[in-house]
């Protein structure tokens, strides 16, 4: 089962919150450990090209998910009953 990485931005001005569009990798993970590691890893690098000046500006922060890779999966027929 593959999985893929998601982090979406955030910053909380003036009593609002508002997020960009969630950004979606390409990289595939084999497990969701690997995933979640690596969405640590791709924040904290964020943070730091974000730079602490605009971070505490706009107090930014990233969150992020990992789910199963869905692409590549063909749906199962539905069976009807009587």
């Amino acid at each position: 089962m593959d999985f893929v990485l998601t982090i979406i931005m955030c910053g909380f001005i003036d009593g609002q919150t508002t997020c960009m569009r969630p950004h979606t990798f390409e990289d595939k993970y084999k497990d969701a450990y690997s995933c979640i590691l690596d969405g640590y890893t791709k924040s904290h690098d964020k943070i730091v090209e974000i730079g602490r000046e605009e971070v505490n500006l706009y107090n930014i922060y990233l969150k992020f998910g990992c789910n199963e890779n869905k692409s590549n999966k063909t749906a199962i027929p539905s069976k009807q009953f009587k």
